[in-house]
């Protein structure tokens, strides 16, 4: 594990290479490089097979978009950013060669794949005697500077969220106050952008990502503002109603770096004495966030193997069909399908409806937790390997700090509770649109006459549910109890 710098930058041109960090603000290898004297910036399309977590069509989407943003702000520095694809373990080193430059300098990052690529890279850099810098940036406390009382990692959320809120966080630092291009850098060929081919053949849902969404930092600053602005001092309540523009919607900004969780951190501290409630579950959050990443640092294989190893012997199904019609939202469930029909549409989708799709998915369909977890790697604008690793380790029950694999979200409930008006599900299933609130939930529990009158029929105009919740929910708790007796571990239910 690459650990801050301990050595002070030497002189000569730095190379910065910059990852999920493309913001000005709170950026702590600009920052040092900018105090160092001339520097280049570097941005890598990395192409390396070994890598099981290659960019889904939705983070190349956003990507692009955010690559432009911060060319643009560079340009107006006379600054420009050097865009190469392949391996960095090869990059790197040659444009450090290239340029002269006596130091590199990148933020870290915790990912397992990247903490390898890393040491790598820092490795063939000093082995040509080129010193290397590596701060922190991407977290509000490093995962390996966190431990239990026993000195290992936490597996557990509140004690974890407790030890963390006790550290002493960072105060960001400012954007640089000026940054100069090395001359050597003049000659340097560059990657064009457009030759990456990182947006989606499908116009219509590159349409619907582009009416969603401003990538870059300005647009992750325009929306904290309105954050801050309009939902904080609602947000523990209003987060839960996927009708209601609840949630910071921050978290795709947050993995491509457009603004520093420190930043987060501290201005909203600094806003609890107008709205305690709020600010205490934002922080939550953060911190929910950094214990996702905790568990993937100290647990690599997260977003593949269940953390607890009894799961592995789970009675999955494999049914391609349900599968499609899930990703599709055509389930027949509405609340269902109005939370994939929402990913589809804006590459995200609201947190309470994650939980209820997800549960769905694992428990009522039977189907494996990692096969929703790379669907939503390929959909979502905000995809993080540690987040949506946890989070689906989390709905499925096999998680470190999980829900119980016997609590299965009725969807309905879920639904009637909130979002009693249907407002979200007629956005997102038009075609329920006309029906009253009592029937939009459950349709295939209202009267066919009743549902005439407002000129719909099951089977032609919406689909049937594709199971029967009560049936499924019964089928997952019966894999369980299989599970526990080869285990040799009882279920613990609450029923």
């Amino acid at each position: 594990m690459l650990g801050p710098m301990t050595h002070p930058p030497l002189s000569g041109p730095s190379l910065v290479w910059l990852r999920c960090d493309l913001r000005l603000d709170d950026n702590p290898a600009l920052d040092l490089a900018a105090k160092s004297g001339p520097m280049a910036l570097l941005f890598i399309l990395e192409e390396d097979p070994a890598d099981p977590w290659p960019l889904g069509g939705a983070s190349r989407w956003w990507l692009h978009h955010s690559l432009c943003s911060f060319e643009s702000t560079l340009r107006s520095l006379d600054i420009k950013l050097f865009l190469r694809r392949g391996t960095p373990q090869q990059i790197v080193p040659d444009l450090a060669i290239s340029m002269g430059a006596r130091q590199v300098i990148w933020n870290n990052r915790h990912e397992p794949h990247a903490v390898a690529r890393d040491k790598a890279t820092k490795m063939a850099l000093e082995a040509m005697g080129i010193a290397v810098h590596v701060p922190s940036s991407a977290l509000l406390v490093d995962p390996q500077h966190v431990r239990t009382a026993s000195g290992g990692p936490f597996r557990v959320f509140t004690p974890f969220a407790k030890a963390c809120g006790s550290c002493d966080i960072p105060q960001p630092v400012p954007c640089p106050d000026a940054m100069v291009m090395a001359p050597a850098c003049a000659d340097i060929v560059s990657d064009r952008l457009e030759d990456w081919k990182l947006l989606p053949r499908t116009p219509d849902w590159a349409g619907g990502l582009r009416d969603s969404w401003q990538p870059g930092e300005a647009g992750a600053l325009k929306a904290w503002k309105r954050f801050k602005t309009d939902a904080l001092n609602d947000y523990a309540a209003a987060r839960d109603i996927p009708a209601q523009n609840g949630t910071s919607c921050l978290s795709p900004h947050m993995h491509w770096g457009e603004i520093s969780p420190r930043r987060l951190w501290h201005e909203t501290q600094d806003m609890a004495h107008i709205c305690a409630s709020g600010v205490q579950k934002f922080l939550a959050e953060l911190l929910w966030r950094e214990f996702a990443h905790h568990l993937l640092a100290h647990n690599p294989l997260m977003p593949t193997e269940p953390l607890q190893p009894r799961f592995k012997h789970f009675p999955w199904r494999q049914d391609k069909e349900a599968f499609d019609r899930w990703t599709r939202g055509q389930t027949g469930i509405p609340i269902i399908d109005a939370g994939m029909r929402q990913l589809w549409q804006m590459g995200w989708m609201h947190n309470r409806v994650r939980m209820i799709v997800g549960s769905f998915l694992v428990k009522n369909l039977l189907l494996p937790w990692q096969d929703g977890q790379a669907w939503f790697w390929d959909t979502l604008v905000d995809a993080d390997l540690a987040n949506n690793a946890a989070g689906w380790q989390w709905i499925a029950g096999c998680g470190a700090d999980a829900a119980p694999y016997f609590r299965v979200f009725n969807p309905v409930l879920q639904s009637t509770k909130f979002d009693p008006a249907g407002i979200y599900i007629r956005r997102f299933v038009p075609e329920l649109a006309a029906l009253p609130d009592d029937s939009i939930h459950a349709p295939w529990q209202a009267p066919p006459l009743r549902m005439a009158e407002f000129g719909i029929v099951l089977g032609r105009d919406y689909p049937f549910p594709m199971v029967d919740l009560a049936q499924s929910r019964a089928r997952a708790l019966a894999a369980l109890s299989l599970v526990s007796v080869q285990t040799g571990k009882p279920p613990q239910s609450r029923l």
